[in-house]
């Protein structure tokens, strides 16, 4: 009887690890690849900004540089280039400013297009520049 009762939590041990796997690869699935220059608006109640990003993407690490052209009213601070780094997961990508981590920004990744929020409420939507 005891030998039965040792299979019985092993084979609970097996199946509670695979289950474990499976929630660490959904974590780190990476389905869209980011790489590439995105042209596109930013919009928030103190004004608006046309915005290129460029990206480079490993894996889920993506870093690279965010630019504002032809800044509209009120941007502030925010009207210099700037480095960003982020990270892919599934079709969303999260990206903040490496020197200033107030600006953080997520957006939806769909084909060509990205578009989502910032933590304040501002709007984004970006297109991937053709090669």
């Amino acid at each position: 009887m005891k030998a039965a009762g040792w299979f019985v939590i092993a084979v609970a041990l097996v199946f509670q690890s695979g289950c474990r796997s499976a929630d660490w690869i959904e974590r780190t699935l990476v389905t869209v690849d980011v790489t590439g220059v995105w042209e596109g608006n930013y919009i928030a109640a103190t004004g608006s900004s046309d915005v290129v990003l460029v990206l480079q993407q490993q894996g889920s690490r993506v870093t690279g540089q965010r630019s504002y052209v032809g800044a509209g009213s009120n941007v502030g601070v925010f009207l210099r280039d700037a480095a960003i780094e982020g990270t892919v997961n599934g079709d969303t990508f999260n990206f903040h400013d490496v020197n200033n981590t107030f600006l953080e920004v997520t957006l939806i990744v769909n084909g060509d297009e990205m578009a989502g929020v910032t933590q304040k409420g501002s709007r984004w939507h970006l297109r991937r520049r053709p090669q």
